[in-house]
């Protein structure tokens, strides 16, 4: 079979359990690599997101409100509870977008592009170094340093935020468990 180009269309999956100002750096740089992009919320319930998956579609939503529109009109959301190689050949997606902050991310990420690519040999894998400002920023430092009472505010919106703080209010008060 010949080599075909990439397609035009991406998949950024990810948890996004919040979405923070690196998931927004990987989407708006992303689209400099894809024509149209799909925000993949993955479903993992065995990482045991904070946010439920209808409430963490929403939250990315609300992100995309930010962008400019003629950027935010080549992004899509949808949530997905399948193997990603079976979620890209779903979408009709050539291309996997994968942010790295660090080598940690780079060993653990390697591993998955080369099982993905096991799965299926006509959707690539495109690494996208961290920005240098958000390189450091991951999901689950905002919610441990959030939940401690810490300053969130550069590593997240002011609109996540805010719902975060209600949240961790809440957890506070007993009436929401802990993740």
């Amino acid at each position: 079979m010949e080599d075909q180009a990439l397609s035009g269309k991406g998949i950024y999956p990810g948890t996004f359990d919040p979405v923070t100002n690196g998931h927004m750096d990987i989407i708006r740089r992303s689209l400099r690599v894809v024509d149209k992009l799909v925000v993949a919320v993955a479903a993992n319930p065995g990482k045991g997101p904070m946010f439920s998956l209808e409430e963490r579609v929403s939250l990315v939503l609300a992100e995309l409100q930010t962008l400019p529109p003629d950027q935010a009109a080549r992004v899509e959301v949808k949530s997905f509870d399948t193997l990603l190689m079976h979620f890209a050949v779903e979408q009709g997606a050539g291309v996997i977008m994968r942010g790295l902050r660090a080598v940690s991310d780079f060993e653990y990420e390697f591993q998955m592009a080369g099982m993905n690519a096991r799965l299926n040999t006509q959707v690539e894998t495109v690494f996208l170094m961290a920005s240098e400002k958000v390189q450091f920023i991951s999901s689950r430092f905002v919610k441990e340093i959030g939940r401690l009472g810490g300053d969130i505010s550069q590593f997240v919106s002011p609109q996540v935020k805010k719902i975060l703080d209600v949240r961790f209010e809440e957890e506070r008060n007993g009436l929401r468990p802990l993740d």
